[in-house]
């Protein structure tokens, strides 16, 4: 496999500023001299031919004690990391200009922690690339662990063919953070320019395995071996700059997103009449125990998603954040420590996903894989909810109950209907200015007698019952279809199966 950063450590340097000294030694060359910047570029020319280098990198990067960096920007301004880069540039066009090719020499200067004083660490390479003064950034590339802390791991430029990622930058051009496998593999990333998509391959190629998720949009990496590790992934996010966060050059993720699975799948309603019929006639004394067998029709409401509220229309009651933590399940839990991820909306109407990796704002909509096989969308709120809420949370695994036909019911705050699925409904999750916890967060926005409900083949009969109450009609892809602001006794409002009630914090399916 081909070299494509060289990193190496020029040693016992008195000045590190001198670039003379970096260069090249002074006199004839020795055989037991030690070699210097000039040495090195010679050694590992960029082209050759047969033993005749035909090009050199232009592109260096040196890294000096971070201590004499910072000593020289209080002092001088940072004239001497200036004059170095410049003076070094200078030598490197005198000595191998009939190599460049047109290239233009490029120097730049660092500290860093891990240099030891009387020491300069050297990187050139195929991957290395440094940016003209003004140039724009092509793509920029973020990795995570869990889909929902992404943490910044390089910029690309328009010019910059080849860049690698990986564990530290002693063996790639960038440290990715939280990078799991170790320092045996690495990703090589190959742009042949704006107009062309960006390829993305693993090196060395039986190390790691490396598929795009359209979905997510990002590349999900794998070690291929079975062993330590085995286990872990790495999602790596590559973007071009100035689109949107899930555009992907590489392959377009879909942008059409599919509707989470329901927890159960909805049946048509038996009919009564219909079971009758098709009861046996040869055992009439047995009609009545097989009467109280037969099927009848399973009603059941479901927590389908979360409505995220804005947290600054409730500044008077000094709500400071509403937290959500859903469980290994995926199924919502009060947030702690034992939470798989967290999402939180403070009092400027924020959303924040919260993992073991951190906390971060994120965008919506999104979409989160936490887990493989576990998937989470982060809905956006259509234009006539949006003054209420920030987001929708949808549940793969929210809880469900039944709900019998014919019997009209009460949901509200301190309700017994549906109690079960007012999981908010707790001191964890509503956090005060103060720092104290609220009693409950269903205060915010549901009132004690929101609306009753009938279950019916036909559907979900709605009353409202508080003129205080916000009530929504989503479709089955949680669009909006109509604000609920007429539901009488006499004229109750038709929920169609497979569709979603929103009062207070929580969405409602009625599945029949």
């Amino acid at each position: 496999m081909p070299v494509y950063v060289q990193h190496e450590v020029l040693a016992r340097v008195d000045d590190v500023f001198n670039a003379e000294a970096l260069w090249q030694a002074p006199g004839l060359a020795l055989f037991s001299r030690r070699p210097l910047l000039r040495d090195l570029l010679e050694r590992s020319p960029r082209e050759q031919r047969g033993r005749a280098a035909t090009r050199c990198f232009s592109h260096v990067t040196l890294m000096l004690p971070q201590d004499e960096v910072d000593d020289d920007r209080h002092l001088t301004r940072g004239a001497r990391v200036r004059d170095l880069a410049q003076s070094l540039a200078a030598l490197h066009q005198k000595d191998f200009g009939d190599l460049l090719g047109g290239d233009e020499v490029r120097y730049h200067v660092v500290g860093n922690d891990a240099v030891a004083s009387g020491e300069v660490k050297v990187k050139f390479g195929h991957a290395v690339y440094l940016p003209a003064p003004g140039e724009q950034l092509l793509y920029t590339v973020t990795a995570s662990r869990d889909s929902a802390i992404w943490q910044p791991v390089c910029a690309v430029y328009p010019n910059q063919r080849l860049t690698v990622v990986g564990q530290d930058e002693a063996n790639a051009t960038f440290a990715v953070p939280g990078w799991p496998f170790g320092a045996e593999g690495g990703i090589l990333l190959i742009n042949d320019g704006a107009d062309s998509e960006m390829e993305v391959q693993v090196r060395p190629k039986d190390t790691l395995d490396c598929r795009f998720d359209a979905a997510g949009g990002y590349y999900v990496i794998r070690r291929k071996a079975n062993g330590d590790g085995a286990g872990q992934r790495l999602l790596l996010k590559i973007s071009r700059a100035g689109t949107p966060e899930r555009a992907n050059p590489a392959k377009a993720p879909s942008a059409v997103l599919a509707r989470a699975p329901a927890v159960w799948k909805p049946r048509e309603a038996s009919i009564a009449e219909n079971e009758m019929t098709a009861m046996p006639l040869a055992a009439p004394h047995a009609l009545e125990n097989d009467a109280t067998y037969a099927p009848v029709a399973r009603h059941r409401i479901t927590l389908a998603a979360l409505a995220l509220p804005r947290l600054s229309r409730y500044r008077d009651t000094g709500a400071a954040a509403l937290e959500i933590g859903l469980g290994s399940s995926l199924a919502p839990v009060a947030p702690g420590k034992d939470s798989l991820i967290r999402f939180l909306v403070d009092d400027a109407d924020d959303v924040h996903a919260i993992t073991a990796a951190g906390r971060q704002r994120v965008k919506v909509p999104s979409q989160f894989a936490p887990l493989d096989g576990a998937s989470l969308r982060l809905h956006a709120v259509a234009p006539g909810m949006a003054d209420r809420y920030a987001a929708l949370l949808a549940l793969p695994q929210g809880p469900e109950q039944p709900a019998a036909a014919g019997t009209r019911l009460v949901f509200g705050r301190g309700m017994p209907a549906l109690a079960g699925l007012r999981v908010l409904d707790g001191p964890a999750f509503l956090r005060h200015l103060d720092g104290s916890a609220a009693a409950s967060a269903d205060r915010l926005g549901l009132s004690r007698n929101a609306f009753s409900w009938e279950a019916t083949g036909a559907g979900l009969r709605i009353v409202r019952l508080s003129e205080t109450q916000a009530l929504f009609h989503l479709d089955a892809d949680l669009k909006l279809v109509a604000p609920i602001t007429q539901a009488t006794q006499e004229q109750p409002y038709l929920l169609p199966s497979g569709h979603h009630l929103v009062a207070g914090h929580y969405v409602l399916r009625f599945d029949a």
